[in-house]
């Protein structure tokens, strides 16, 4: 466990298995106390008190301590380099838990400040690490990696950290001295200035807009508003209405987001040249060792089969009966389906949709759904959407706010595909190959949704409801692999801009985006006066560049594995299975290209990509020929 992670860079990697979905929840209960304790989560089992909680707390000051004490001796023996990396382990299993229980508590109840006060208190203390910390990597790096290798023959105890002592040879270029280590630490809260502007700009300062609806009903127009009303409200003038006031607010500070997002840009290519890399893209890339061809290749495949995506959209209007169609047509359901699944309901279908994947993986969820480890309803003053977030030693921990939608239902599948992911990853991997890449993480999540699809096809009748399930499916695969690749090939386009030293302004970002828009959408949708702006609003440019790829390839992976664990002979579904379970125990043992090797996926080609692509087309002609039953 490098300590790298340490600081801000251990606050991304405690939520390195955390995939937050946001989502409409209705309110279920006046207060958390009205909640039932089995639909709450259970902080004792991290900590029994605050008690243990501070004893921690202070345990990882000594901890601190015992690693500067190893300064300056890494290279003598393979004993002191032990003595380091147990001492980094110690401290990291500590970390996890102090910031956890702390950051669990304040996720179901934002309006206690203490808890926001001893999130701030653990916070400063990791904020402290990253100077006194900058010797470890280039001290352990002067280590000769002939004499590495020797002493990870040598002392049994180093065997555990095998491949991240030897990875960092492979990064050696790319590591700062102390001082220039040091340096650049200093100005990191500098460089986080341009997304701490845009989280102001985007909740503290913005101002919504009110609009009154064909009912007379005036409403303001927040991101959640919008998303009600283009979901749920029929009639297509309320539905534009909506539109032009949320885009509105935006479009009138296009220029502010664009120098923040211009700012963003240019610290990062600030950043991958202090450490030698020729772009940012290969500074986010290298860390996990992906090729570029795989990023390049998936935007070159997708944007090249776009086909799929324009024939459900032409569907849509169709089936709608709209004489011009807009992107806020787009959420609309296509037949009036307002089918409630109760919690305990929703979590029998889903349970019962995977047991393809063996008995064992099933208790593992039931005791899963049952043990504390889920916070299912909404209450005052908890946090929106849904997440899933290991605590190695103890369990994972699964936000929710449960309204009984179909949607839900699917939320709640992809979320228990994260919790089991890191369930089998903990149970088998010692703490400092346990945590996954996220460019391996959503594979599971989206495996579970697929055995949702099918189970629930196969049991309703209702055609309305297979109508709405297939709508679900597409939208997925929308969402996850065609728009997310769209968004990495904007951040791609506007990346290489900054970094050849060209213009980064409003109007570029804009025509940018239409450029790629067209090709991926066509003509389908009428363009209005914000058509081309959604660049302002999008949180991941802003929070976390070169991102979003991950969720298509994850789709396409998962995509692939579903494949082969449902269809061939039983021999070959059997096999199939072992390797898919066998990724999911992997944690972080290998390269994330190299573990899926493994599985059966081979993302630097394009097949993987294929898969999906064909796999939409067949569900939108699935689609058509339900929504032709239902007119006979």
């Amino acid at each position: 466990m490098n300590f790298k992670q340490v600081g801000k860079g251990f606050l991304v990697a405690a939520f390195t298995t955390t995939m937050c979905l946001q989502t409409m929840a209705q309110v279920n209960y006046k207060s958390r106390e009205e909640i039932p304790e089995k639909y709450k989560w259970n902080f004792s089992d991290i900590y029994e008190n605050w008690d243990a909680w501070e004893a921690d707390f202070k345990a990882i000051s000594v901890d601190m301590e015992e690693i500067l004490s190893c300064k300056g001796t890494l290279g003598e023996s393979s004993d002191n380099l032990l003595k380091l990396m147990t001492a980094q382990e110690n401290l990291m299993k500590k970390a996890y838990k102090v910031y956890q229980f702390v950051s669990f508590q304040s996720t179901v109840d934002t309006r206690n400040m203490d808890l926001q006060a001893k999130l701030q208190k653990v916070g400063l203390l990791f904020a402290d690490f990253g100077p006194v910390t900058a010797w470890i990597s280039p001290e352990m790096i002067a280590i000769p990696e002939a004499v590495m290798k020797q002493w990870l023959a040598e002392n049994k105890g180093l065997k555990v950290y095998e491949f991240e002592l030897l990875d960092m040879y492979r990064l050696q270029k790319h590591v700062l001295s102390e001082e220039l280590g040091k340096l650049v630490s200093y100005y990191s809260q500098v460089s986080e200035t341009a997304g701490s502007v845009f989280e102001a700009l985007s909740t503290a300062d913005i101002e919504f807009q009110e609009v009154e609806l064909s009912d007379g009903s005036k409403v303001t127009v927040t991101p959640g508003m919008y998303s009600q009303i283009t979901t749920n409200n029929r009639n297509q003038a309320d539905r534009r209405k909506a539109y032009e006031a949320i885009y509105d607010v935006y479009y009138k500070n296009k220029n502010t987001y664009a120098a923040v997002y211009n700012g963003i840009i240019q610290s990062e290519w600030a950043n991958a040249r202090a450490r030698n890399y020729e772009s940012c893209l290969d500074a986010s890339l290298e860390g996990n060792n992906i090729p570029k061809d795989v990023y390049l290749n998936l935007i070159k495949t997708v944007k090249e089969n776009t086909a799929p995506v324009q024939k459900y959209y032409k569907l849509r209007k169709k089936v709608l009966g709209l004489e011009k169609y807009y992107g806020f047509d787009g959420s609309i359901s296509l037949v009036d389906f307002d089918k409630k699944y109760p919690y305990d309901e929703a979590v029998k279908v889903v349970t019962e949709s995977v047991l393809p994947l063996g008995k064992e993986y099933q208790e593992k969820l039931k005791t899963a759904t049952a043990s504390g480890w889920l916070d299912v309803y909404e209450n005052p003053g908890k946090r929106s959407g849904a997440f899933s977030s290991g605590v190695y030693g103890v369990h994972p921990y699964m936000l929710l706010n449960y309204d009984e939608t179909l949607e839900y239902v699917f939320t709640l599948a992809h979320e228990l595909g994260h919790t089991m992911h890191t369930t089998l990853s903990n149970e088998t991997q010692p703490f400092t190959t346990s945590n996954y890449t996220i460019f391996v993480a959503e594979v599971a999540s989206t495996f579970n949704e697929r055995l949702l699809l099918d189970h629930m096809m196969e049991t309703t009748k209702d055609p309305k409801e297979r109508i709405a399930l297939l709508t679900q499916s597409i939208e997925g695969i929308i969402g996850t692999f065609f728009a997310q690749t769209m968004f990495a090939d904007y951040e791609y386009q506007v990346h290489t801009m900054v970094e050849q030293g060209q213009p980064v302004n409003a109007e570029i970002l804009t025509n940018t985006w239409g450029e790629i828009a067209d090709q991926y959408y066509g003509d389908v949708s009428e363009k209005t006066q914000y058509s081309n702006y959604p660049w302002t609003r999008i949180p991941h440019f802003y929070n976390s560049p070169y991102y979003v790829y991950q969720y298509a390839t994850c789709f396409a992976s998962s995509a692939k594995l579903y494949k082969d664990v449902t269809e061939g002979s039983k021999t070959e579904k059997q096999e199939a299975l072992k390797r898919y379970i066998t990724l999911l125990q992997s944690g972080g043992n290998d390269f994330p290209m190299e573990q899926l090797k493994k599985a059966g996926v081979d993302l630097s080609k394009p097949e993987a990509m294929l898969a999906v692509i064909n796999q939409l087309d067949k569900l939108v002609d699935q689609l058509a020929a339900e929504i032709e039953k239902i007119k006979n």
